[in-house]
């Protein structure tokens, strides 16, 4: 009897801390709301939801816990043995003595698993967790590492640094993801990719069956050749960090609508990266979205750039372009003129008015004008390779002999064409194309290094670069240049940053380790007042990275219209911060002299309906010349208000997702707002040359869902490559549904704009600067309900002329909302 109330305690006991070994050496890990099973082999045998009573592993297609990769083959474990009392599972491999031993921790909502000692570790390639598959196939959240349905998601997450989310698919360890710029392509994205989800990583990927789950570490204890950043040899130096000993993983599985809070929980409990503002963690606060506008600002004009920021409401100023050089981020003298004291001084001043300034930076890029390059070349500049000098050289030698030309010969990807010995850089031209090795026309001494003579067998490294002209680090020099940024907002106080370039990170040989690191080095480093609380984005996501950034916010306005550059990829991209959990933002829009407050208006929208944040770029010379520059910042300011205050109802947000309709919104008062649908058209009239006599006016067919109103409309002269500048278009009107025609009674010249209100014309130069008010004899011509019949006629001066955009415009009826609580 006593045996047996001891068996049955021993039982109990295992089953309240969710792990027990089965009949048939299953090994069975609980959480509150799901279990996972491992069978004999630690081979996954179940991940399932206990309410759901639903089974969510791809039994056919499942992996190991952890597989060890060792002389290029992936080895699954043989045996698994659960040591309950250390609450440790030993995995045996196929080769002999080949042992890992992995610590379970179990916490309500997750499992840990880390690995705490694997023999013969020298000699092995690297350790895979998973892949794991599921079946859910609904959202695959590739960079956070979450993958959902409507009812429940499993997660996985990389609880250090090292251990990489992903697969390793290659050696250099940098992950797939869509780039716009691949193929010289900046537009937009391309036609075949449209309708396509563009994935940036592969924490989750999808797959036939549903998804799947994976992370890995690698042994760096050597070094490597590998190909890398379009080059099919680079030298991967080796890296002490502690090899694959320690590389530790998180698997949930929770309902859907607890993800972000079981997340929240293992950054706190793990010791992750956890940024909290104003006392909420990050990736649920509202003010992560926040708005910002790019300026350029110093100590002899930050007044009035803060106090246009204050006009449009916005809380942070960011200079795009702060520094004379990059690498020991020296702050532009004309503007700081004591570097980073007269920034602090800046921060102060902003500071006490609300506002919050920022700062955009090219990660680890090192400009040829920097410390690090000139006079004398930093030992820790990235290499592509080394190789040795074939015999002595002269200081003026133009022709240099080498003992190897690997890496010296791969010419996409090599800008600078550099190299480096002893303390002299190199330019050549091209490499022999047979032995005796040389490197050929040679410019030596660049960049203020100064020529000199060598001796045989010198190391010459291959210096790596960027097409910005710039030169890159090894991981040492990577860390310093982080712990420099960290030391710039320490001192000054910065509170916003984005790290654009980080894949200039890749010239470590590390890939997205290296990458990551740069950015964790820079958190760790700031100050505790600091540390959490800076608003931070990059050109890269990753999956640590997740844990630190507060936002993405890619989309470039320099390649088109404001409308059209990087439309499709600002639209793909809000899918991919829903897939991962993040907050969302619109990218970067330029506020140009020509810009309308349609246009603003248009972006505003957008944003409101997907509660998205962007950075409005301009210049103080350009909102000195833009005619309409209090209307545009009114305007900022009235939409991300209300945007902020949550007025806007889902099927508002819904409605402004499309590209259908347009919105206005006006403030009826403090409390009230008017959302007003705008439904336009876009029509074209072109110069015809026919017979005198023969009608040349253009007829258009624009449609009304509104109710009956004066029209509206935006008329502008735009010239083409081939057309006369000189010619006008003389006496423009408009007939509609055969109402008396309105005829102006002025000459269009090339870059002015006619805009009518409903109400009266005006008449504005290109920067919409009010040149005319136009007196009208009659009343302006009436839309009606549905179809109308607009005929559009006017007279050219001249051949080549211009043609003429057309937009008009009809307002629906007023919807009246509310701040909360009113």
């Amino acid at each position: 009897m006593k045996n047996t109330v001891k068996r049955t305690l021993i039982y109990s006991s295992m089953m309240l801390l969710g792990v027990w070994e089965s009949a048939h050496a299953q090994v069975n890990f609980k959480t509150k709301q799901w279990s996972l099973q491992l069978d004999a082999t630690g081979k996954l045998t179940s991940m399932k939801s206990i309410a759901l009573q639903q089974e969510f592993l791809v039994k056919e297609k499942a992996s190991a816990l952890l597989s060890v990769k060792k002389d290029g083959k992936v080895l699954a474990p043989q045996h698994c043995e659960w040591k309950a009392k250390s609450g440790e599972l030993l995995l045996s491999y196929p080769q002999p003595g080949l042992e890992a031993i992995v610590k379970v921790q179990q916490e309500d909502n997750y499992i840990s698993f880390e690995l705490k000692k694997l023999t013969h570790t020298e000699a092995v390639d690297l350790v895979l967790w998973g892949p794991y598959p599921t079946r859910i196939a609904d959202t695959i959240g590739e960079v956070v590492g979450v993958v959902r349905n409507p009812r429940f998601a499993i997660g996985l997450q990389a609880l250090n640094v090292k251990t990489l989310g992903g697969y390793p698919n290659n050696e250099s360890d940098i992950e797939p993801s869509y780039d716009v710029f691949e193929g010289g392509n900046k537009v937009d994205v391309k036609g075949d990719d449209l309708h396509k989800q563009l994935f940036r990583g592969d924490v989750a990927r999808p797959t036939e069956y549903g998804s799947s789950l994976q992370a890995y570490c690698r042994n760096r204890n050597k070094d490597r050749i590998i190909e890398n950043w379009s080059h099919s040899s680079y030298l991967a130096p080796a890296f002490n960090d502690g090899g694959v000993a320690g590389s530790k993983i998180a698997l949930f599985g929770v309902s859907t609508p607890e993800v972000l809070s079981t997340i929240s929980q293992i950054e706190v409990k793990e010791g992750l990266p956890h940024p909290m503002f104003d006392g909420i963690w990050g990736k649920q606060n509202v003010h992560a979205t926040d708005s910002y506008l790019i300026m350029d600002f110093g100590m002899d004009n930050l007044k009035e750039a803060m106090d246009l920021a204050q006009q449009g409401g916005f809380r942070y100023l960011y200079h795009g372009d702060p520094f004379e050089n990059w690498g020991h981020f020296k702050l532009k003298s004309k503007a700081f003129p004591q570097n980073w004291a007269s920034m602090k001084q800046c921060v102060e001043l902003a500071k006490a008015r609300g506002i919050a300034l920022g700062i955009h930076t090219l990660s680890n890029f090192i400009t040829t004008n920097d410390a690090y390059v000139t006079p004398k070349p930093d030992p820790r500049l990235a290499k592509v390779g080394y190789s040795r000098l074939s015999s002595a050289i002269e200081a003026n030698a133009k022709e240099i002999g080498i003992q190897n030309p690997t890496f010296f010969n791969q010419m996409e990807n090599n800008t600078l064409k550099a190299v480096v010995v002893g303390d002299e850089i190199i330019r050549y031209g091209s490499v022999s194309a047979s032995t005796p090795w040389k490197l050929l026309n040679c410019e030596r001494g660049v960049f203020g290094t100064t020529a000199a003579a060598h001796e045989q067998n010198d190391s010459i490294g291959k210096l790596m670069d960027h097409p910005y002209k710039v030169f890159l680090t090894n991981y040492a020099l990577q860390e310093e240049m982080s712990k420099t940024i960290a030391r710039l907002f320490n001192e000054t106080g910065l509170r916003q940053i984005s790290f654009d370039g980080l894949e200039g990170c890749w010239s470590s040989g590390m890939g997205q380790y290296a990458r990551q690191q740069f950015t964790k080095t820079w958190y760790d480093n700031l100050k505790p007042e600091l540390q959490g609380k800076v608003i931070n984005d990059a050109s890269n996501p990753g999956h640590y990275f997740w844990h630190i950034y507060t936002r993405m916010n890619w989309g470039e306005p320099w390649y088109a219209g404001f409308r059209e550059s990087q439309l499709q990829l600002r639209l793909k991209n809000q899918q991919f911060y829903i897939r991962n959990l993040m907050p969302a933002m619109l990218g970067w829009f330029s506020l140009r002299p020509e810009t309308t407050p349609e246009d603003i208006e248009w972006m505003l929208a957008l944003g409101a309906g997907y509660n998205a944040g962007f950075g409005l770029s301009t210049s103080l010379e350009t909102l000195h010349k833009h005619g309409k520059k209090d209307e545009i910042l009114a305007l900022l300011k009235l939409w991300e208000g209300a945007r902020m205050q949550g007025v806007f109802s889902e099927t508002q947000k819904e409605r402004m997702r499309s590209l259908k309709t347009e919105f206005h919104l006006e403030a009826s008062d403090k409390k009230t707002y008017k959302l007003i649908p705008v439904y336009n058209a876009y029509f074209k009239h072109v110069q015809q040359l026919k017979q005198p006599g023969e009608p040349v006016f253009s007829t258009f067919t624009f449609n009304n869902p509104a109710s009956e109103q004066a029209v509206e409309f935006i008329i502008t002269m735009a010239p083409g490559k081939e057309t006369d500048s000189e010619v006008m278009f003389d006496q423009p009107s408009i007939a509609i549904n055969h109402q008396d025609a309105l005829v102006l009674p002025l000459s269009l010249k090339k870059g002015q704009i006619l805009k009518c209100d409903g109400k009266m014309v005006k008449l504005y130069n290109k920067q919409w600067q009010l040149l005319q008010t136009i007196e009208l004899n009659k009343p302006l011509p009436i839309l009606a309900v549905g179809s109308n019949e607009i005929i559009f006629d006017g007279k050219y001066t001249g051949e080549s002329g211009a043609d003429i955009k057309i937009e008009i415009r009809a307002n629906g009826t007023p919807e009246i909302l509310k701040t909360k609580g009113v």
